[in-house]
């Protein structure tokens, strides 16, 4: 059996409408990626992938910059909204805070936070730079990440824990992280996440990344 989608963190959450004065703008530039991912296979529900559930999820900073780490604040879809064909901003919820030591993220809005939200939040933790993250599965990245030579988060760490927080912390320190920002998730079946200064960043790097995997792939048919 898949976890796909399965929080794993305790949340503080306040449930409360979408602050659409606020945030639609951002919830509206995230939700045209979205919708290219989930063209692409990247984000959706299948029911003959991960036990039928839904998979992917995409964020972007909100104000104020830079923040405190802990404390950067972003807008992220919400948990098991994959299978949904279009997003609204009624999809999204603002994560206030968050803490790997403790486990826990704190948030507002229609819905509860995407279960990879304190993996969204580590993230933003790593530089002031970094405004969006997108997390997709994709298979014909992830089985290639070696030699497309991918950052990869090792295979005993799971998706939406501390250890994934801390783990994508090491990558950033350690590897070429803060060049290819993209990233494959070694213990989380065809989990990859990229990340930018701008949603097109961000989107362009994983397409860029699908586009030579299946270069690859043609090289050895």
């Amino acid at each position: 059996m898949h976890d796909e989608g399965v929080i794993k963190f305790s949340t503080e959450h306040r449930s409360c409408p979408a602050a659409r004065d606020r945030t639609g703008g951002l919830a509206c530039a995230l939700s045209a990626w979205r919708e290219i991912l989930a063209q692409t296979g990247l984000v959706g529900q299948d029911p003959s992938r991960y036990d039928g559930l839904g998979f992917g999820n995409v964020s972007g900073r909100l104000g104020p910059f830079p923040g405190d780490r802990g404390r950067r604040r972003f807008l992220i879809t919400g948990t098991q909204t994959g299978g949904r064909c279009r997003l609204s901003v009624e999809d999204f919820c603002i994560v206030e805070a968050y803490d790997e030591l403790r486990n826990w993220v704190r948030s507002a809005g229609p819905v509860l936070p995407s279960s990879e939200s304190l993996t969204h939040g580590a993230i933003y933790d790593l530089s002031p730079a970094i405004r969006f993250v997108l997390h997709g599965h994709c298979p014909v990245i992830w089985r290639q990440a070696a030699a497309l030579r991918l950052p990869t988060t090792a295979q005993d760490v799971a998706y939406g824990t501390p250890e994934m927080a801390r783990e994508v912390r090491r990558l950033y320190r350690s590897s070429s992280l803060p060049d290819t920002r993209i990233l494959a998730m070694g213990g989380h079946e065809d989990g990859v996440i990229t990340f930018g200064s701008s949603v097109d960043d961000a989107g362009k790097t994983l397409v860029a990344a699908l586009a030579r995997a299946y270069q690859r792939i043609c090289l050895v048919c």
